[in-house]
Protein backbone atom coordinates (compact mmCIF):
# COMPACT_ATOMS: atom_id res chain seq x y z
CA UNK A 1 0.00 0.00 0.00
CA UNK A 2 1.10 3.41 -0.34
CA UNK A 3 2.88 4.53 2.59
CA UNK A 4 1.29 7.86 4.67
CA UNK A 5 2.89 11.30 4.30
CA UNK A 6 4.60 10.87 7.64
CA UNK A 7 6.70 8.22 7.00
CA UNK A 8 8.03 9.74 3.77
CA UNK A 9 11.48 12.03 3.68
CA UNK A 10 11.05 15.92 3.78
CA UNK A 11 13.79 15.84 1.30
CA UNK A 12 14.12 12.74 -1.36
CA UNK A 13 9.91 11.76 -1.03
CA UNK A 14 10.71 8.35 -0.22
CA UNK A 15 10.51 5.96 2.77
CA UNK A 16 12.57 6.98 5.93
CA UNK A 17 15.66 5.56 6.40
CA UNK A 18 17.26 6.05 10.21
CA UNK A 19 13.95 9.16 10.67
CA UNK A 20 15.30 12.39 12.17
CA UNK A 21 13.24 14.95 13.70
CA UNK A 22 13.93 18.95 13.74
CA UNK A 23 12.89 21.15 15.45
CA UNK A 24 10.17 22.96 13.30
CA UNK A 25 8.70 19.32 13.42
CA UNK A 26 9.28 17.70 9.89
CA UNK A 27 11.57 14.92 9.38
CA UNK A 28 14.56 13.42 7.26
CA UNK A 29 16.89 10.70 6.43
CA UNK A 30 19.84 10.42 8.08
CA UNK A 31 21.69 10.65 4.90
CA UNK A 32 19.49 13.57 3.40
CA UNK A 33 19.77 15.93 6.41
CA UNK A 34 23.57 15.50 6.51
CA UNK A 35 24.14 16.23 2.86
CA UNK A 36 21.46 19.39 2.87
CA UNK A 37 23.67 21.00 5.78
CA UNK A 38 27.01 19.82 4.18
CA UNK A 39 25.95 21.82 0.41
CA UNK A 40 23.89 24.64 1.65
CA UNK A 41 25.19 27.60 4.11
CA UNK A 42 21.89 28.21 5.57
CA UNK A 43 19.95 25.45 5.37
CA UNK A 44 15.88 26.09 5.75
CA UNK A 45 13.49 23.24 5.69
CA UNK A 46 11.96 23.01 2.23
CA UNK A 47 8.68 22.20 4.24
CA UNK A 48 8.11 25.06 6.21
CA UNK A 49 8.88 26.81 2.62
CA UNK A 50 5.97 25.28 1.09
CA UNK A 51 3.79 24.91 3.59
CA UNK A 52 3.71 29.13 4.96
CA UNK A 53 6.39 30.63 4.53
CA UNK A 54 5.73 33.57 7.10
CA UNK A 55 5.92 31.31 9.25
CA UNK A 56 9.86 30.48 8.94
CA UNK A 57 11.92 30.78 12.15
CA UNK A 58 14.72 29.86 14.28
CA UNK A 59 13.40 26.48 14.41
CA UNK A 60 13.41 26.34 10.89
CA UNK A 61 17.01 26.39 10.71
CA UNK A 62 18.36 22.84 9.94
CA UNK A 63 21.51 21.73 11.87
CA UNK A 64 22.44 17.85 12.39
CA UNK A 65 22.89 18.66 16.00
CA UNK A 66 19.75 20.34 16.50
CA UNK A 67 17.87 17.10 14.85
CA UNK A 68 16.43 13.68 17.03
CA UNK A 69 15.90 10.35 15.98
CA UNK A 70 12.32 9.41 15.84
CA UNK A 71 12.30 5.92 17.37
CA UNK A 72 8.90 5.45 16.93
CA UNK A 73 8.62 6.65 13.52
CA UNK A 74 11.62 4.00 12.90
CA UNK A 75 9.35 1.40 14.16
CA UNK A 76 6.24 2.04 12.80
CA UNK A 77 8.18 1.78 9.25
CA UNK A 78 10.10 -1.36 10.08
CA UNK A 79 6.27 -2.70 10.53
CA UNK A 80 5.53 -1.81 7.22
CA UNK A 81 4.00 -4.48 4.92
CA UNK A 82 6.14 -4.77 1.79
CA UNK A 83 6.18 -7.44 -1.11
CA UNK A 84 8.79 -8.11 -3.44
CA UNK A 85 8.94 -6.80 -6.92
CA UNK A 86 11.07 -8.49 -8.80
CA UNK A 87 9.39 -10.57 -11.29
CA UNK A 88 8.82 -14.34 -10.49
CA UNK A 89 8.91 -13.63 -7.04
CA UNK A 90 6.48 -13.85 -4.07
CA UNK A 91 7.77 -12.94 -1.46
CA UNK A 92 6.12 -10.59 1.34
CA UNK A 93 6.69 -9.18 5.11
CA UNK A 94 7.71 -6.22 6.58
CA UNK A 95 9.81 -3.86 6.17
CA UNK A 96 12.73 -4.61 8.14
CA UNK A 97 13.29 -7.82 6.86
CA UNK A 98 12.84 -6.54 3.35
CA UNK A 99 16.70 -6.19 2.87
CA UNK A 100 17.49 -9.49 4.25
CA UNK A 101 15.52 -10.79 1.60
CA UNK A 102 16.97 -8.67 -0.96
CA UNK A 103 20.30 -10.62 -0.17
CA UNK A 104 18.87 -13.64 -1.01
CA UNK A 105 16.12 -13.35 -3.48
CA UNK A 106 16.67 -16.08 -6.19
CA UNK A 107 14.79 -13.94 -8.77
CA UNK A 108 17.16 -10.89 -8.27
CA UNK A 109 19.59 -9.80 -11.23
CA UNK A 110 23.27 -10.03 -10.13
CA UNK A 111 26.76 -9.24 -12.19
CA UNK A 112 28.55 -12.46 -12.39
CA UNK A 113 31.52 -12.32 -10.21
CA UNK A 114 34.01 -13.49 -12.36
CA UNK A 115 33.49 -10.53 -14.51
CA UNK A 116 32.71 -11.84 -17.56
CA UNK A 117 30.04 -8.76 -17.91
CA UNK A 118 26.89 -10.99 -17.60
CA UNK A 119 23.72 -10.43 -15.24
CA UNK A 120 21.84 -13.39 -14.44
CA UNK A 121 19.18 -14.47 -12.04
CA UNK A 122 21.14 -15.74 -8.26
CA UNK A 123 18.94 -18.92 -8.65
CA UNK A 124 20.58 -19.32 -12.49
CA UNK A 125 24.55 -18.56 -11.33
CA UNK A 126 25.41 -22.11 -10.87
CA UNK A 127 24.48 -22.83 -14.18
CA UNK A 128 26.00 -19.40 -16.22
CA UNK A 129 29.34 -20.78 -14.10
CA UNK A 130 29.31 -24.27 -15.60
CA UNK A 131 27.82 -23.81 -19.06
CA UNK A 132 27.80 -19.92 -19.97
CA UNK A 133 30.80 -17.90 -18.78
CA UNK A 134 33.60 -16.77 -20.53
CA UNK A 135 36.16 -16.17 -17.81
CA UNK A 136 35.37 -19.74 -16.05
CA UNK A 137 37.28 -22.17 -18.67
CA UNK A 138 39.95 -24.87 -18.47
CA UNK A 139 42.54 -25.28 -20.88
CA UNK A 140 43.17 -28.78 -22.37
CA UNK A 141 47.12 -29.31 -21.72
CA UNK A 142 47.10 -31.63 -25.01
CA UNK A 143 45.13 -29.70 -27.53
CA UNK A 144 45.47 -25.70 -26.03
CA UNK A 145 41.74 -25.78 -26.29
CA UNK A 146 39.72 -23.39 -24.05
CA UNK A 147 36.56 -25.32 -23.02
CA UNK A 148 33.47 -24.26 -20.47
CA UNK A 149 33.15 -26.96 -17.84
CA UNK A 150 30.78 -28.77 -19.71
CA UNK A 151 32.35 -28.76 -22.88
CA UNK A 152 35.65 -30.35 -20.69
CA UNK A 153 33.73 -32.73 -19.72
CA UNK A 154 32.79 -34.38 -22.98
CA UNK A 155 35.88 -33.27 -24.26
CA UNK A 156 37.81 -36.36 -25.48
CA UNK A 157 42.09 -36.22 -26.28
CA UNK A 158 43.63 -39.37 -27.02
CA UNK A 159 46.48 -40.32 -24.27
CA UNK A 160 46.12 -40.73 -20.83
CA UNK A 161 48.60 -38.07 -19.61
CA UNK A 162 45.71 -35.73 -20.85
CA UNK A 163 42.78 -37.36 -19.50
CA UNK A 164 45.16 -37.36 -16.01
CA UNK A 165 45.63 -33.76 -17.10
CA UNK A 166 42.03 -33.45 -17.72
CA UNK A 167 41.28 -34.74 -14.18
CA UNK A 168 43.65 -32.71 -12.19
CA UNK A 169 41.58 -29.83 -14.41
CA UNK A 170 38.36 -31.05 -13.30
CA UNK A 171 38.82 -30.80 -10.04
CA UNK A 172 40.52 -27.35 -9.97
CA UNK A 173 37.89 -25.75 -11.79
CA UNK A 174 35.19 -27.55 -9.67
CA UNK A 175 37.34 -26.22 -6.90
CA UNK A 176 37.58 -22.42 -8.47
CA UNK A 177 34.24 -22.77 -9.13
CA UNK A 178 32.86 -23.43 -5.58
CA UNK A 179 35.26 -20.24 -4.53
CA UNK A 180 33.37 -18.53 -6.96
CA UNK A 181 29.78 -19.84 -6.19
CA UNK A 182 30.92 -18.84 -2.19
CA UNK A 183 32.44 -15.58 -3.00
CA UNK A 184 29.68 -13.62 -1.63
CA UNK A 185 28.60 -16.58 0.74
CA UNK A 186 28.47 -16.66 4.61
CA UNK A 187 32.13 -17.95 6.15
CA UNK A 188 29.96 -20.39 8.10
CA UNK A 189 28.21 -21.90 5.37
CA UNK A 190 30.08 -25.33 5.73
CA UNK A 191 28.33 -25.64 8.40
CA UNK A 192 24.74 -25.25 7.10
CA UNK A 193 24.35 -20.90 7.00
CA UNK A 194 23.35 -19.83 3.68
CA UNK A 195 22.95 -16.35 4.14
CA UNK A 196 24.64 -14.72 0.49
CA UNK A 197 25.88 -10.83 0.68
CA UNK A 198 27.85 -7.70 -0.29
CA UNK A 199 30.76 -7.31 2.44
CA UNK A 200 28.90 -4.58 4.05
CA UNK A 201 25.51 -7.12 4.18
CA UNK A 202 28.23 -10.14 6.03
CA UNK A 203 29.55 -8.00 8.32
CA UNK A 204 25.92 -6.47 9.52
CA UNK A 205 24.86 -9.90 9.33
CA UNK A 206 27.91 -12.01 11.04
CA UNK A 207 27.47 -9.67 13.73
CA UNK A 208 24.00 -10.25 14.51
CA UNK A 209 23.77 -14.01 13.58
CA UNK A 210 26.53 -14.86 16.11
CA UNK A 211 23.91 -17.33 18.33
CA UNK A 212 22.94 -18.42 15.17
CA UNK A 213 26.43 -19.44 14.29
CA UNK A 214 27.11 -21.14 17.33
CA UNK A 215 24.34 -23.42 17.06
CA UNK A 216 25.42 -24.39 13.86
CA UNK A 217 28.56 -25.04 15.40
CA UNK A 218 27.78 -27.06 17.75
CA UNK A 219 25.27 -29.14 15.82
CA UNK A 220 28.56 -30.11 13.49
CA UNK A 221 30.82 -30.40 16.89
CA UNK A 222 28.38 -33.48 17.57
CA UNK A 223 28.05 -34.80 13.93
CA UNK A 224 31.86 -34.95 13.92
CA UNK A 225 32.48 -36.27 17.36
CA UNK A 226 29.91 -38.92 16.61
CA UNK A 227 31.77 -39.80 13.54
CA UNK A 228 34.84 -40.05 15.44
CA UNK A 229 33.53 -42.30 17.75
CA UNK A 230 32.49 -44.85 15.08
CA UNK A 231 35.39 -44.82 12.95
CA UNK A 232 37.68 -45.18 16.81
CA UNK A 233 35.13 -48.50 16.92
CA UNK A 234 35.50 -49.38 13.66
CA UNK A 235 39.44 -49.08 13.55
CA UNK A 236 40.19 -51.07 17.08
CA UNK A 237 43.15 -48.69 17.77
CA UNK A 238 44.29 -47.83 13.99
CA UNK A 239 43.95 -44.21 13.67
CA UNK A 240 42.85 -43.95 10.14
CA UNK A 241 43.66 -40.91 7.69
CA UNK A 242 39.81 -39.90 7.45
CA UNK A 243 39.94 -39.60 11.15
CA UNK A 244 42.88 -37.60 11.51
CA UNK A 245 41.33 -35.65 9.63
CA UNK A 246 38.04 -35.39 11.42
CA UNK A 247 39.99 -34.71 14.03
CA UNK A 248 41.22 -31.86 12.52
CA UNK A 249 38.20 -30.24 11.17
CA UNK A 250 36.81 -30.72 15.31
CA UNK A 251 39.95 -28.57 16.34
CA UNK A 252 39.56 -25.62 14.14
CA UNK A 253 35.64 -25.48 15.12
CA UNK A 254 36.81 -25.53 18.36
CA UNK A 255 39.24 -22.85 17.85
CA UNK A 256 35.70 -20.51 15.87
CA UNK A 257 33.75 -21.25 18.99
CA UNK A 258 36.53 -19.96 20.77
CA UNK A 259 36.84 -16.83 18.90
CA UNK A 260 32.69 -16.63 18.43
CA UNK A 261 32.59 -16.83 22.43
CA UNK A 262 34.69 -13.86 22.83
CA UNK A 263 33.07 -11.79 20.03
CA UNK A 264 29.37 -12.75 22.21
CA UNK A 265 31.11 -11.28 24.88
CA UNK A 266 32.46 -8.62 23.08
CA UNK A 267 29.14 -7.76 21.70
CA UNK A 268 27.53 -8.19 25.06
CA UNK A 269 29.55 -4.99 26.11
CA UNK A 270 28.16 -2.71 23.09
CA UNK A 271 24.70 -4.30 24.23
CA UNK A 272 25.18 -3.00 27.57
CA UNK A 273 26.84 0.56 26.35
CA UNK A 274 24.62 1.08 23.93
CA UNK A 275 21.85 0.87 27.14
CA UNK A 276 23.48 3.09 29.16
CA UNK A 277 23.93 5.40 26.49
CA UNK A 278 20.09 4.91 26.00
CA UNK A 279 19.47 5.67 29.37
CA UNK A 280 21.29 9.12 29.10
CA UNK A 281 19.33 9.66 25.65
CA UNK A 282 16.07 8.97 27.39
CA UNK A 283 17.18 11.38 30.61
CA UNK A 284 18.28 14.22 27.84
CA UNK A 285 14.93 13.84 25.92
CA UNK A 286 12.53 13.91 28.90
CA UNK A 287 14.88 16.82 30.06
CA UNK A 288 13.56 18.09 26.69
CA UNK A 289 10.09 17.82 26.68
CA UNK A 290 9.71 19.24 30.50
CA UNK A 291 11.26 22.51 28.55
CA UNK A 292 9.07 21.85 25.59
CA UNK A 293 5.87 21.74 28.35
CA UNK A 294 7.71 24.90 30.02
CA UNK A 295 7.59 26.73 26.55
CA UNK A 296 3.55 25.57 25.90
CA UNK A 297 2.70 26.68 29.31
CA UNK A 298 4.38 29.89 28.28
CA UNK A 299 3.16 30.19 25.41
CA UNK A 300 -0.62 29.84 26.76
CA UNK A 301 -0.43 32.12 29.02
CA UNK A 302 0.77 34.95 26.69
CA UNK A 303 -2.09 33.85 24.15
CA UNK A 304 -4.11 34.32 26.54
CA UNK A 305 -2.44 37.75 27.33
CA UNK A 306 -3.05 38.95 23.78
CA UNK A 307 -6.78 37.08 23.97
CA UNK A 308 -7.09 39.80 26.66
CA UNK A 309 -5.49 43.07 24.35
CA UNK A 310 -7.75 42.44 21.76
CA UNK A 311 -10.86 42.18 23.40
CA UNK A 312 -9.94 45.05 25.22
CA UNK A 313 -9.00 46.89 21.82
CA UNK A 314 -12.01 45.90 20.28
CA UNK A 315 -14.37 47.07 23.12
CA UNK A 316 -12.61 50.44 23.27
CA UNK A 317 -13.21 50.60 19.71
CA UNK A 318 -16.52 49.92 20.05
CA UNK A 319 -17.37 51.88 23.27
CA UNK A 320 -19.50 55.00 23.42
CA UNK A 321 -19.19 57.98 25.65
CA UNK A 322 -21.67 60.30 24.87
CA UNK A 323 -24.89 58.50 25.80
CA UNK A 324 -25.97 57.10 22.08
CA UNK A 325 -25.10 53.51 21.23
CA UNK A 326 -25.71 51.80 17.71
CA UNK A 327 -26.39 48.08 17.49
CA UNK A 328 -25.83 46.09 14.94
CA UNK A 329 -26.80 42.43 14.87
CA UNK A 330 -26.00 39.74 12.59
CA UNK A 331 -26.93 36.22 11.47
CA UNK A 332 -30.16 37.01 12.98
CA UNK A 333 -31.92 34.04 11.60
CA UNK A 334 -29.43 31.89 13.09
CA UNK A 335 -29.88 34.09 16.59
CA UNK A 336 -33.63 33.42 16.45
CA UNK A 337 -33.96 29.99 15.69
CA UNK A 338 -31.05 29.26 18.70
CA UNK A 339 -33.13 31.38 20.76
CA UNK A 340 -35.92 29.18 20.20
CA UNK A 341 -34.33 25.95 21.50
CA UNK A 342 -33.27 27.82 24.04
CA UNK A 343 -29.72 27.37 22.96
CA UNK A 344 -28.64 31.19 23.05
CA UNK A 345 -32.11 32.61 24.70
CA UNK A 346 -30.51 36.10 25.26
CA UNK A 347 -28.08 38.30 23.65
CA UNK A 348 -25.45 41.06 25.58
CA UNK A 349 -24.60 43.99 23.84
CA UNK A 350 -21.01 45.63 24.07
CA UNK A 351 -21.20 48.25 27.04
CA UNK A 352 -21.34 52.27 26.85
CA UNK A 353 -21.24 54.92 28.53
CA UNK A 354 -23.44 58.06 29.16
CA UNK A 355 -20.61 60.40 29.81
CA UNK A 356 -16.19 59.79 29.54
CA UNK A 357 -16.46 59.65 32.90
CA UNK A 358 -20.50 58.50 33.60
CA UNK A 359 -22.34 55.79 33.78
CA UNK A 360 -21.38 52.21 32.00
CA UNK A 361 -24.29 50.17 30.79
CA UNK A 362 -25.44 48.09 28.38
CA UNK A 363 -29.03 46.45 26.65
CA UNK A 364 -30.54 42.52 26.45
CA UNK A 365 -32.01 41.58 23.94
CA UNK A 366 -34.23 38.09 24.29
CA UNK A 367 -35.19 37.52 19.93
CA UNK A 368 -38.03 34.86 20.88
CA UNK A 369 -39.12 37.11 23.64
CA UNK A 370 -39.30 37.29 27.72
CA UNK A 371 -41.87 37.00 30.61
CA UNK A 372 -45.11 38.56 28.95
CA UNK A 373 -43.82 38.53 25.59
CA UNK A 374 -42.34 35.09 25.29
CA UNK A 375 -42.64 33.25 21.85
CA UNK A 376 -44.93 36.22 20.76
CA UNK A 377 -42.52 39.36 20.83
CA UNK A 378 -39.41 40.48 20.85
CA UNK A 379 -38.23 41.68 24.19
CA UNK A 380 -35.54 44.86 24.93
CA UNK A 381 -34.18 45.57 28.04
CA UNK A 382 -31.70 48.14 29.98
CA UNK A 383 -28.68 47.27 32.44
CA UNK A 384 -26.95 49.25 34.50
CA UNK A 385 -23.25 47.85 35.04
CA UNK A 386 -20.82 48.58 37.77
CA UNK A 387 -18.13 51.23 36.55
CA UNK A 388 -15.27 52.88 37.36
CA UNK A 389 -16.30 55.73 38.42
CA UNK A 390 -19.56 54.34 40.10
CA UNK A 391 -18.45 56.13 43.83
CA UNK A 392 -18.37 59.39 41.85
CA UNK A 393 -22.10 59.04 40.54
CA UNK A 394 -25.64 60.43 42.06
CA UNK A 395 -27.84 57.08 42.50
CA UNK A 396 -30.20 55.98 42.28
CA UNK A 397 -29.67 55.82 37.68
CA UNK A 398 -32.61 58.44 37.01
CA UNK A 399 -32.36 59.12 33.04
CA UNK A 400 -34.78 58.57 30.22
CA UNK A 401 -33.84 55.55 28.07
CA UNK A 402 -35.05 55.35 24.52
CA UNK A 403 -35.14 52.42 22.52
CA UNK A 404 -35.09 52.15 18.55
CA UNK A 405 -35.18 49.90 15.95
CA UNK A 406 -34.86 51.01 12.44
CA UNK A 407 -36.09 50.33 9.50
CA UNK A 408 -33.48 50.12 7.04
CA UNK A 409 -35.63 51.63 4.53
CA UNK A 410 -36.36 54.68 6.77
CA UNK A 411 -40.16 54.80 6.42
CA UNK A 412 -41.32 53.31 10.41
CA UNK A 413 -38.62 53.08 12.53
CA UNK A 414 -39.97 51.28 16.59
CA UNK A 415 -39.53 53.84 19.00
CA UNK A 416 -40.27 53.55 22.61
CA UNK A 417 -38.79 55.23 25.98
CA UNK A 418 -39.31 55.03 29.59
CA UNK A 419 -37.88 56.92 32.71
CA UNK A 420 -36.51 55.03 35.55
CA UNK A 421 -38.11 53.39 38.42
CA UNK A 422 -36.43 55.01 41.16
CA UNK A 423 -37.21 52.33 44.13
CA UNK A 424 -35.69 49.49 41.90
CA UNK A 425 -33.01 47.51 42.53
CA UNK A 426 -32.30 47.80 38.75
CA UNK A 427 -31.51 51.05 39.02
CA UNK A 428 -29.43 51.32 42.28
CA UNK A 429 -25.50 51.53 42.79
CA UNK A 430 -24.63 48.16 40.98
CA UNK A 431 -23.34 45.86 43.90
CA UNK A 432 -22.26 42.67 41.60
CA UNK A 433 -21.20 43.19 37.61
CA UNK A 434 -24.45 43.92 36.73
CA UNK A 435 -27.91 44.74 37.78
CA UNK A 436 -31.10 42.92 36.84
CA UNK A 437 -32.31 44.18 33.54
CA UNK A 438 -35.09 46.31 33.04
CA UNK A 439 -36.84 47.68 29.98
CA UNK A 440 -39.76 46.54 27.12
CA UNK A 441 -40.78 42.98 27.53
CA UNK A 442 -43.17 43.44 24.33
CA UNK A 443 -40.81 46.17 22.48
CA UNK A 444 -42.26 44.35 19.09
CA UNK A 445 -44.03 41.32 17.62
CA UNK A 446 -42.53 38.89 15.68
CA UNK A 447 -44.99 38.78 13.05
CA UNK A 448 -44.06 42.48 12.06
CA UNK A 449 -40.39 41.81 12.44
CA UNK A 450 -40.49 38.94 9.96
CA UNK A 451 -43.00 40.62 7.90
CA UNK A 452 -41.37 41.63 4.33
CA UNK A 453 -43.43 45.03 4.44
CA UNK A 454 -40.61 46.09 6.62
CA UNK A 455 -37.05 46.23 6.51
CA UNK A 456 -36.25 45.92 10.28
CA UNK A 457 -34.02 43.07 9.09
CA UNK A 458 -32.37 43.16 5.47
CA UNK A 459 -29.72 40.62 4.58
CA UNK A 460 -29.81 38.81 8.00
CA UNK A 461 -29.01 42.24 9.93
CA UNK A 462 -30.79 44.34 12.26
CA UNK A 463 -29.78 48.23 13.87
CA UNK A 464 -30.70 48.91 17.36
CA UNK A 465 -30.23 52.31 19.02
CA UNK A 466 -30.39 53.82 22.49
CA UNK A 467 -30.12 57.11 23.70
CA UNK A 468 -30.29 58.20 27.26
CA UNK A 469 -31.22 61.78 27.86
Amino acid sequence: DAPDQKYLCSNCNNILKKALQTLCGHRYCSACLSWIVRNNKNPICQKCKEEDPSTLSEGSLLAEERAFGDAAINKEISELKVHCVTPGCSWSGIMKNFEEHQSLCEYALIPCHTGCGHVVMRKNLADHLEDGCVNNVTVCQKCKRSLSSSEYQKHSCEGSLCREQKRVQTETSSKEKVVLINKDGCRFSEVGCSFRGSKEKMKEHEKTAVGAHMLLLLQHIKQLKASLCTVSKAANGFIPPSQLNLENKLHVFENIVSVLNKEVETSNLEITAFRRQSELDQNIIRGLELKIAELHRCLTQKDAGLSNLHKSLLFSEQASYDGVFLWKITDVGRKLQDSVTGRTVSLYSPAFYTAKYGYKVCLRIYLNGDGTGKGTHVSLFFVVMKGDYDALLPWPFRHKVTFMLLDQNNREHIIDAFRPDLTSASFQRPVNDMNVASGCPMFLPLTKLQSPKYAYVKEDTLFLKCIIE
